[in-house]
């Protein structure tokens, strides 16, 4: 069964309006239609020291915790101190809500200096953190992203990326939108990487303009990802992210947006 959710970076693109917020942000969620919600981790607030309480809160509105992000430089080829720590830190708090995922994100650069070099990095600080949350029967799966400074973005990082990643404790979590814009085809990358899928991003994007869009408003056949992860068996969560310019000035519109174009799917 697929289940729909939201990740919180909708409002995070507006930090300063939306830190601190998950409660209300968790209402516009379950208002919008979605199941559950996946976050980074500073945005998770109070909760961060409290999983009862985000337990409960997430009760009381039906919705279930899928996912949290963890996104650092991983410059090096071992963690840092700081690093191993707030990995760590996170694995535990997992172990809270043990059917939700580690999403490992390399924090983008400001350039390509030494992308091979930080390429490797990231592969085996990823490789290192997944086997630790496997340990601890948690889920991870690395999560490619798009800007400019990003190490993974073209179809020859994203080759790298499988050919390091250590399949036996870090999975692929793709992400529609950041496929399409680092000039590759989603449903080819998803059919080719399907039997690692762990976890699913969706955001659209207007290959025509070079903009993100609101769902259904891109040219990222959504339709087709989808039928195409039920034929494969997939079973799990799909969060939707928004980042559209619009998104960013009202993330509870787009969002209540994008709940009315899937429950049309």
């Amino acid at each position: 069964m697929i289940t729909y959710g939201c990740q919180t970076y909708t409002w995070q693109m507006n930090l300063n309006c939306y830190q601190d917020k998950l409660t209300a942000i968790l209402d516009v969620i379950q208002q919008s239609g979605f199941r559950g919600v996946e976050a980074e981790v500073f945005m998770l607030g109070a909760y961060y020291e409290n999983p009862k309480l985000l337990s409960g809160d997430l009760a009381e509105r039906d919705l279930r915790l899928a996912a949290l992000t963890l996104a650092e430089p991983w410059l090096e080829m071992e963690e840092t101190a700081e690093e191993r720590a707030n990995a760590d830190k996170l694995i535990r708090y997992l172990q809270h809500f043990p059917e939700a995922k580690l999403i490992l994100v390399q924090l983008p650069g400001k350039d390509h200096m030494n992308i091979a070099s930080r390429q490797q990095t990231a592969i085996a600080c990823a490789n290192a953190i997944g086997k630790r949350a496997y340990e601890a029967g948690i889920t991870a799966a690395y999560h490619p992203n798009s800007p400019s400074g990003s190490v993974f973005r073209t179809e020859e990082d994203y080759g790298i990326l499988f050919a390091g990643l250590d399949d036996r404790y870090v999975g692929y979590c793709p992400d529609s939108g950041h496929i399409a814009r680092g000039g590759m085809d989603p449903v080819k990358i998803f059919t080719e990487q399907m039997s690692q899928i762990k976890h699913v991003h969706f955001k659209d994007y207007d290959l025509q303009t070079s903009e993100w869009r609101t769902m259904g408003k891109g040219t990222i056949p959504h339709p087709e990802l989808i039928s195409l992860l039920k034929q494969s068996g997939y079973q799990g969560w799909i969060m939707v992210e928004e980042e559209s310019a619009y998104a960013e000035t009202h993330p509870d519109e787009a969002t209540r947006e994008n709940g009315r174009y899937l429950s049309q799917l």
